[in-house]
């Protein structure tokens, strides 16, 4: 598995995923936003490539995409944008992409193009398991580990075929529906990774509606290997879209609060 079971081994508590759309709200603000979030000490980064039609998203996250958009951010340009952020940090960087993107690019140079980055796994949001067999081996070919989605609604059999393609985590998504900052937990939580745990030793991630500390340090509770957070950051992006020093501090602020909340979970007796 790779980079992703280095750090989860290494921390003994759950790692702190922060995402973040590339280009939001410009390039250059996004680069110091990323880094911002790496000094606070995020231990892995979830990237999002903006999307004209992002249907897992909700709308905090759609606004973050047609922010991005609008200032000229391309797959092309997000790619360049992965390469300084490993330049500055080599920590491990999953990217959530949609496959018009990909497909539009070309399957095999994106993927290639992507672990020359620097890049370690690829989620494409709105790929089916079903079709898995059409992209998984191409990445795996590069040196992509892959990460696919499960829901609290997915059948056991489903549940075992996107464990068997996938190689870098389990991203679980917490709750029926789009991303989005939700003011509790989902109670569909905790049952989905117990099932998870029970069929792989994959890595289990927890992303979708997760936007406190508090939450964070629930899910670490309930087993996660690692709390994916976006809207939540997102949201004070857009909300501080024109004052950069107070978003960054924001970010920190909450990163560094979330990290200190896994930290009272930590795994170590």
């Amino acid at each position: 598995m790779g980079r992703y079971q280095d750090v989860f081994e290494s921390l003994h508590r759950a790692a702190l995923i922060p995402f973040f759309v590339i280009g939001d709200p410009d390039r250059q603000t996004s680069l110091e936003i990323v880094k911002t979030a790496l000094d606070a000490g995020a231990d892995i980064l979830e990237l999002g490539i903006p999307f004209s039609d992002p249907v897992a998203d909700g709308p905090t996250i759609q606004k973050a995409d047609i922010r991005a958009l609008k200032t000229g951010m391309t797959p092309r340009k997000a790619l360049e944008f992965v390469a300084e952020v490993t330049a500055y940090k080599p920590v491990p960087i999953g990217l959530l992409v949609y496959y018009n993107l990909v497909y539009r690019y070309g399957i095999e140079a994106f993927f290639r193009d992507f672990k020359q980055a620097g890049g370690t796994s690829i989620l494409i949001a709105d790929l089916s398991i079903d079709d898995a067999e059409e992209v998984a081996p191409l990445a795996r070919a590069v040196g992509l580990e892959t990460v696919f989605m499960a829901t609290p609604n997915c059948p056991e059999a489903r549940l075992k075929k996107i464990i068997q393609y996938t190689t870098g985590f389990i991203y679980t998504v917490s709750l029926l529906g789009t991303t989005g900052q939700r003011d509790s937990l989902s109670q569909l939580v905790k049952p989905l990774i117990q099932r998870l745990k029970t069929l792989t030793d994959l890595p289990v991630c927890v992303g979708f509606g997760i936007s406190s500390p508090a939450h964070a340090r629930q899910v670490a509770q309930d087993g996660a290997d690692g709390v994916i957070i976006g809207s939540r950051i997102v949201k004070i992006i857009g909300e501080n879209a024109g004052d950069k020093d107070t978003m960054c501090r924001l970010i920190a602020e909450f990163i560094t609060q979330t990290l200190k909340a896994l930290q009272e979970d930590s795994r170590i007796s």
